[in-house]
């Protein structure tokens, strides 16, 4: 996440400068593909080999990311943008869903075969590549590349980016909503990175049973998707955006407080619902408030908010949970309420600590929702006209 956060505002100037956002999506592809893939070689104990191969893979998956996202423009009038990043979010998790279940029932279906796990890798990876080529051989990429006036693309992107900081002024809704998208965006990757383990600690799911919640949270996300496109439209992207945000919010309480497995499936399903909306409307946000010929480059800047707080939203959701989980186990053995071993006790102590530390997510999203209450959709949406013109 460091990395791609670091090279993202640059590789997206380099894209649009060179009108080559689809040649630098296949190199992302092929990466995050190949070394994908490369996995099925890990084998237990195999950490360190098993780490780089996996940094490999989500850089090159991440960082293909900022094209992907970019050639919205390419595809999409602005009048149906929201719509169809909307329906191309929900295609993308139905996908996931599919490949999910095939690899699911081969593993079932040969129980202890750790082959089979391995080489469920390498199917995502041929599942990923296959369905990516459409993009490559049927999106028409509508900008040309820009005269370099003898500079060299390195040169030409440091610039692109230079120019764009000293014109922040002219993008002040942008730059409005890159504040709330840092701050929010902390809270919807750390319940992304840690349904899973909350599932686990706090209400005891087993394997297939965190299968099974991916695939409802996956199928609500597909709904989701869908149907924030639509509403965008009717309402606005920025009031649609501050709905799925609440909703978001009302989805982690209910993880803080719901007692059972069925409760946390419930609001697992909300969450996935709300997750849709908030990701899908940020990304066709940057959209509508980038100048014409610079969405690669608008999109850097939005996967530089979106890594860093990839990074800062876990961390800290990571480090509530071990801190209370140890401050409340320490308290029980100060009282000579339990010795140090206990294992029932540990077990407490973790619930407790990760159900405690789910308020940071709350903290996350509502901080980051105050700052997009004051974004002026209509004008950032006049600003990227303007400059547009200007070009």
């Amino acid at each position: 996440m460091l990395v791609v956060a670091v090279v993202s505002p640059f590789l997206g100037a380099l894209a649009d400068y060179s009108g080559r956002k689809k040649t630098f999506l296949l190199i992302m592809t092929g990466i995050a593909t190949i070394f994908t893939g490369l996995l099925f070689f890990v084998e237990k104990g195999d950490v360190l080999l098993g780490m780089v191969l996996f940094i490999i893979a989500e850089i090159g998956y991440r960082g293909g990311q900022v094209f992907y996202n970019a050639l919205l423009t390419d595809v999409a009038d602005e009048d149906e943008i929201a719509r169809v990043s909307g329906n191309g979010w929900a295609v993308g998790s139905v996908g996931g869903i599919i490949c999910l279940v095939i690899v699911l029932v081969l593993i079932q279906l040969n129980p202890g075969n750790t082959v089979i796990v391995r080489l469920s890798l390498v199917l995502t990876a041929v599942y990923f590549i296959i369905f990516a080529l459409p993009a490559f051989f049927w999106i028409k990429e509508e900008h040309r590349p820009q005269d370099k006036e003898g500079k060299s693309y390195f040169r030409v992107a440091l610039d692109r980016i230079k120019n764009t900081l000293q014109s922040v002024k002219d993008f002040k809704e942008f730059i409005k909503f890159m504040v709330a998208l840092l701050i929010y965006n902390d809270g919807i990757i750390a319940a992304l990175t840690f349904a899973g383990i909350i599932g686990a600690v706090i209400y005891g799911l087993t394997g297939i049973e965190m299968i099974i919640f991916v695939i409802i949270v996956q199928v609500t996300n597909v709904i989701g998707a869908l149907l924030y496109g639509v509403l965008s439209e009717k309402i606005g992207l920025k009031r649609s955006l501050v709905q799925s945000l609440i909703l978001m919010i009302i989805s982690v309480f209910g993880m803080m407080f719901m007692p059972n497995k069925l409760g946390f499936f419930l609001v697992g399903a909300l969450a996935g619902y709300a997750m849709a909306g908030v990701q899908s409307l940020s990304r066709t946000m940057v959209s509508v408030f980038a100048p014409e010929g610079k969405s690669a480059e608008f999109y850097g800047f939005f996967s530089l908010a979106g890594r860093t707080s990839s990074i800062i939203g876990p961390g800290v959701m990571g480090l509530a949970a071990t801190g209370i989980s140890a401050w409340v186990m320490s308290s029980l053995v100060k009282a000579d309420l339990v010795n140090t071993g206990n294992a029932n006790a540990l077990v407490v102590s973790e619930q407790i600590g990760h159900r405690f530390a789910l308020i940071t997510l709350v903290l996350f999203l509502l901080v980051g929702l105050m700052p997009l209450l004051f974004v002026n959709e209509a004008e950032g949406r006049r600003a990227a006209k303007a400059a547009s013109v200007k070009k």
